[in-house]
């Protein structure tokens, strides 16, 4: 279980202190204050590095931040935090609470849809609807079925994800019951985020007793996630706020006085 949030003591602190803080290796600071995660800390004399309580701030920010948008947006992240305006920052962070909730919803949608189609496999319509073959689609029907482009069928086609019938002298798509099945799941995974890869597998396992059973796990453990994600951001908030604040301090300091000695 994680530790509760606390404030880092005073500064200065040594890289290591820094370190013992923030829950990073040494060399793990040194390496975010290269990638500029971190201000540069200030030197001494004989050249150790010291760090104020800012650089526990954003080093803990970072971690939260890392774990719900990756670590490269996390690091633009930290640094739009620093440079802009307490409005920009503010609309900066709400941006990633947005995109795990609309990450969330897309996933939840992909639930549903699973769920509809196992419903509908249930019923004796579908089984004798399967024998018959009579709701076959063509790849326009399917597409605007699907709310995809047909080009996106055919890239699923290429991809193996989804495999129609071709039919007349021209080969003309021709998408069974059993195609169409597998393109809901296909539409269903990829609008909840995932790769060609992982498609790739649920669908292939479709045509067996689990098939529907290990989609739905799926988008369970993304939805897991997804929270697991969202609390991480919810974690960082005070140490975001402390960014935050440092800059729009920083900000507002009056210059310092010009030397006007000659």
């Amino acid at each position: 279980m994680d530790e509760p949030v606390r404030s880092p003591r005073r500064g200065p602190f040594r890289t290591a202190d820094v370190a013992r803080e923030s829950g990073y290796s040494v060399q793990q600071v040194r390496d975010l204050e290269r990638l500029g995660v971190i201000p540069p800390a200030a030197r001494s004399s004989n050249g150790y590095r010291s760090y104020a309580p800012l650089h526990v701030h954003a080093l803990r920010a970072y971690r939260g931040l890392a774990g719900a948008v990756g670590p490269v947006v996390a690091r633009q992240l930290l640094a739009e935090l620093r440079t802009g305006t307490i409005t920009e920052a503010a609309s900066a962070i709400n941006e990633v609470h947005v995109r795990l909730a609309r990450e969330r919803e897309e996933a939840l949608r992909a639930q549903q849809a699973l769920r509809t189609i196992r419903a509908e496999a249930d019923t004796p319509e579908f089984e004798r609807d399967s024998e018959q073959d009579s709701d076959a689609m063509t790849i326009t029907e399917l597409s605007r079925a699907l709310g995809v482009r047909p080009s996106t069928l055919r890239f699923w086609e290429q991809e193996g994800l989804v495999t129609p019938e071709r039919v007349t002298s021209l080969r003309a798509r021709r998408y069974d019951l059993s195609a169409i099945r597998a393109a809901r799941v296909v539409t269903a995974l990829r609008s909840a985020g995932y790769g060609v890869p992982a498609v790739r597998e649920i669908v292939g396992s479709l045509h067996q007793l689990d098939g529907m059973e290990e989609a739905g796990r799926v988008l369970r453990e993304r939805l897991d996630q997804i929270a697991l994600r969202t609390v991480g951001l919810l974690r960082a908030g005070a140490d975001l706020a402390a960014v935050v604040t440092a800059a729009q301090e920083s900000a507002e300091a009056p210059p310092p006085e010009a030397d006007v000695r000659k």
